[in-house]
C-alpha cells in the first residue's frame, strides 16, 4: 500500500520516471549484450558488433569501459569529451596510438559555437553540463558541434553506433540527428535528470517515429536500434 500511494504522488506531481511512461517495442534485432562497467555499461544489439564498423561514444567522464570493449571487438571507436578531466583520462586509459581508437577534446550540440559547461556540484564527480543541470556557477568553456560536423570532419559517412551521456545536451543533439542525420544503426542515449519527464517522452516518441525501436531501458539508459 505503501508503493502505490508513493506512485500515486509521483503522477500528481508529474515527476514519474520516464521509463515508467514508455513501452518497450518487442525486440527485432536479435539478442542484446551489455558491454562496460555497472557504472559506465549499455546494452546494444550483438547485431552491430561487427569489425570494422564505428562507435561514436559522446561524454567519456572517468569510465570509457564501454568504448574500450566496443574497440576490442573490432570496432572503429571515437570518444568525444572536452572536460579537462576527461580528456586527462581518456590520455591516461586509452589506445590512443592504435589506429582504430581515436579522442575529439570536442561537445556535441545542434550547432558549431563556444558554449559553457557548467560543473556538478560535488567536486569529486567529471561529468559537466552546458545546460547547468545542477545549477553552478563553475564552468569551462569549450567548442561543440553537431554530429552531422563530426562525422564530416572525421570523414565518417555513417556512424553505425552513437553513445550519448552528455548532462541534458541531449535533447538538443537528437533534434539535430532527427533534423539533420546522421541517424544511426543502435543509439544508446542516457536522459538526465532532473528534467521534465514529458520532455524524454517526447524525445523516446520523435525517435520512434523516425523508425528507431525501443529495445532496452537500463535506469536512465535508453538503447534504441533500427537493425
Amino acid at each position: 500500500m505503501v508503493f502505490v500511494a508513493r506512485l500515486r504522488s509521483l503522477w500528481r506531481y508529474r515527476v514519474v520516471p520516464a521509463y515508467m511512461k514508455v513501452r518497450l517495442c518487442p525486440r527485432q534485432s536479435g539478442p542484446m549484450v551489455r558491454l562496460g562497467t555497472d557504472y559506465g555499461g549499455w546494452w546494444v544489439p550483438v547485431a552491430c558488433l561487427l569489425p570494422g564498423a564505428v562507435a561514436f561514444c559522446a561524454g567519456a567522464g572517468e569510465d570509457i569501459s564501454f568504448d574500450l570493449e566496443l574497440h576490442q571487438r573490432g570496432l572503429n571507436v571515437t570518444t568525444f569529451d572536452p572536460t579537462p578531466r576527461a580528456v586527462k583520462f581518456v590520455m591516461a586509459n586509452a589506445p590512443l596510438g592504435e589506429e582504430r581508437f581515436r579522442l575529439e577534446p570536442i561537445g556535441w550540440w545542434d550547432e558549431k559555437t563556444m558554449l559553457r559547461f557548467y560543473a556538478p556540484s560535488n567536486p569529486a564527480h567529471v561529468s559537466h553540463s552546458v545546460v547547468n543541470l545542477q545549477k553552478t556557477s563553475t564552468f569551462f568553456e569549450a567548442e561543440v558541434e553537431r554530429v552531422l560536423d563530426s562525422a564530416a570532419r572525421l570523414g565518417v559517412s555513417h556512424p553505425d553506433i552513437i553513445k550519448m551521456d552528455i548532462e541534458g545536451a541531449e535533447y538538443n543533439v537528437i533534434g539535430s540527428l532527427l533534423d539533420v542525420g546522421p541517424l544511426p544503426e543502435v543509439l544508446c542515449v542516457e536522459f538526465d535528470q532532473p528534467q521534465p519527464t514529458s520532455k524524454t517522452v517526447r524525445a523516446v516518441q520523435s525517435l520512434r517515429s523516425a523508425g528507431l525501436r525501443l529495445e532496452k531501458i537500463d535506469k536512465w539508459n535508453y538503447t534504441f536500434a533500427r537493425l
